[in-house]
């Protein structure tokens, strides 16, 4: 009589089948907060899942539950893009332990949800800047992989040569980074100083600033006026305005 293996009972138990994600990441995800804003909200047991309150941002969640955050459900918010002139001395900060004004002071009272910065700008720089709750396609803009070209107008003490700007392309090391340029040209040149039209298509911390320090150059302005084909425009210093669903897609496709 031929061998028959042993039949075991087959178990009902559905699984889900789709990703699982940390509890505030999905908070991120759903354009409720910043990932750590996220973490801080769990944290501080203001989040229930399914009725019941959880401590751990990385609670896995595989999208069917209830999340709610300070007895409010949440459900993704409506997504939001805009394009916003950075003044000169604005941190690019949700708040700032030195009391200094940020960014998130120009769009009060505004009625917009959680919006992100994408990328950053530090306190002396100014130009454009992005913001959104959309954090994928946030990440999809500053994810080094992707290399979108920022272009930044520097105005700089001396006038550079042809042997610097081959230098800005070539690249320089400083503090273990290896810190160079996509394009650089002359604008135009003053007295005292020069304007310099920079393209990065990577972004490291203080790049251009660094990167010029090292060739003996120092920075007076740097204004950033375009991320991928989204340029500044006319766009006043501290005003803002929603991005089009074509400039959005066009980031996107990057």
């Amino acid at each position: 009589m031929p061998f028959r293996p042993p039949r075991f009972p087959v178990s009902r138990t559905r699984r889900s089948t789709g990703p699982v994600h940390g509890l505030a990441r999905v908070l991120s995800k759903r354009g409720i907060c910043s990932r750590s804003q996220g973490e801080k909200f769990v944290r501080e047991g203001r989040v229930r899942v399914d009725g019941r309150l959880v401590r751990d941002p990385e609670f896995p969640i595989a999208g069917h539950e209830r999340i709610e955050l300070d007895d409010a459900t949440t459900e993704a918010a409506s997504l939001v893009y805009i394009a916003l002139n950075k003044p000169r001395g604005i941190v690019v900060s949700a708040s700032d332990e030195r009391g200094r004004d940020t960014v998130y002071s120009l769009i009060e009272g505004a009625g917009l949800p959680w919006l992100g910065p994408v990328g950053r700008l530090d306190k002396a720089s100014e130009g454009l800047l992005l913001m959104s709750n959309d954090t994928v396609w946030a990440a999809g803009i500053t994810d080094p992989v992707t290399h979108v070209p920022k272009t930044y107008h520097v105005q700089v003490v001396g006038h550079p040569d042809e042997a610097t700007l081959a230098a800005m392309l070539e690249g320089v090391t400083d503090e273990g980074a290896l810190l160079r340029a996509q394009a650089v040209e002359v604008l135009r040149r003053g007295e005292r100083t020069a304007w310099l039209e920079v393209t990065l298509d990577e972004g490291r911390n203080r790049h251009i600033r660094r990167l010029l320090a090292a060739l003996g150059f120092e920075v007076q302005r740097l204004v950033r006026v375009s991320i991928g084909e989204l340029t500044l425009g006319e766009l006043a210093k501290g005003q803002w305005r929603h991005l089009s669903d074509d400039e959005v897609a066009q980031l996107r496709r990057r």
